[in-house]
């Protein structure tokens, strides 16, 4: 009897891992019905009556492409607790990144978030007040999360991020037992694709429809911005990025979703033609050489004065728009704990950096718009 209790196992075991295997990896040619119109990061497909959510970029560079089967939250399954089955909606979520709060809240579901690392930066009110609170707990920093406290929390999903390859502390989490998505937003390459990625949180709550409405309004604000920035008939000169280190600028690529912006703006800026979808590093000497007679500054680095600027290089005041108090940042918009606005919600709201960028360059297109993310510089 004992011989034919651990045959049994066997098999079971056995099962499990083999279909396991079979649908970690996906062939993206069978996919269909898919409703992701920018983002290239993941998708969301039915095949057959099984929905799927594939993430195709998990950290940079990153060649893996994994699938996910989504599940109403019903019934128990011996294959439930492995990590390509989500059941829906999700109760209990920890999310690793400021940039996922945003569609968390839009979706009305920030009162799900049980973890959080490092939640001083969070700036969004109704999330504060649940960390201040004690509601959502503080679970270490982005590349070192205490797995202790975060398998005490026992949540249904991690959604975690990861610049370059898999993060350690997430992949414990997954060998104890709880499911770990990784969440690509911050890898795509256009505005709208990252504010797409609301369609990821709304699959997982169970809210697709209404993640698919809000995306819409975005996309619409967002085109009729662009339509409206190409009545101006002057294209201002822009200037970006600042020194970083090493007397080394750092400026955003022609082919960036920063660039895509200014394009967006019908600005004229200055390293459009470049390659690349990140950022570039260049001398102080070929961006003075280029950019002395900018008529814009906008977002340069980290600084949110002009003082700031001159302590780190007297250089700064020979440019024009230095001169010409034509320096406009997002550094100095910031929540209760010091947490800057823009890098927590642009990625969510392209449509609203897309007005702030006409309303710097050509005020006269919309003339009763208040400023979301940028201020002049001091």
């Amino acid at each position: 009897m004992k011989s034919t209790q651990n045959l049994f196992f066997l098999i079971l075991v056995i099962l499990v891992f083999s279909c396991k295997k079979e649908i970690l990896k996906v062939d993206t040619k069978t996919t269909s019905e898919s409703n992701i119109k920018y983002a290239k990061g993941f998708d969301i497909v039915n095949e057959k009556g099984v929905k799927k959510l594939i993430i195709k970029s998990t950290y940079q560079n990153s060649k893996d492409v994994f699938e996910y089967i989504i599940k109403e939250n019903k019934t128990d399954s011996i294959l439930d607790y492995k990590y390509n089955i989500i059941k829906v909606p999700i109760k209990k979520i920890v999310v690793t990144s400021t940039t996922h709060i945003p569609m968390v809240e839009l979706l009305n579901k920030e009162n799900t978030i049980v973890g959080f690392p490092y939640g001083k930066y969070v700036s969004s009110e109704k999330t504060r007040q649940l960390i201040d609170e004690g509601i959502i707990k503080e679970i270490g920093k982005e590349s070192s999360l205490n797995t202790e406290i975060l398998l005490n929390l026992q949540p249904d999903l991690v959604v975690g991020y990861s610049v370059s390859s898999a993060d350690k502390s997430l992949t414990t989490i997954k060998k104890a037992g709880i499911n770990v998505v990784y969440n690509g937003d911050w890898l795509e390459e256009t505005p709208l694709g990252r504010a797409e990625w609301i369609k990821f949180f709304g699959i997982l709550f169970d809210k697709e429809k209404q993640a698919d409405s809000i995306f819409k309004v975005i996309e619409k604000n967002y085109i009729e911005a662009k339509k409206l920035a190409k009545k101006s008939t002057k294209k201002p000169t822009i200037l970006s990025g600042a020194i970083m280190s090493k007397d080394i600028w750092s400026l955003p690529a022609g082919e960036s979703f920063v660039a895509q912006f200014l394009i967006d703006a019908n600005v004229d800026y200055l390293w459009k033609n470049t390659k690349g979808k990140g950022s570039l590093s260049l001398s102080f000497e070929s961006v003075f050489d280029k950019g002395k007679e900018a008529d814009y500054w906008i977002a340069p680095g980290y600084f949110s004065s002009k003082e700031q600027l001159l302590k780190s290089n007297q250089l700064y005041t020979k440019f024009s728009s230095f001169q010409n108090d034509k320096i406009y940042t997002p550094s100095t918009k910031k929540g209760k704990t010091g947490g800057v606005i823009y890098y927590e919600l642009a990625s969510t709201r392209p449509d609203l950096v897309l007005k702030d960028i006409i309303k710097i360059t050509n005020p006269d297109l919309l003339p009763n718009y208040s400023f979301t993310f940028f201020e002049k510089m001091n």
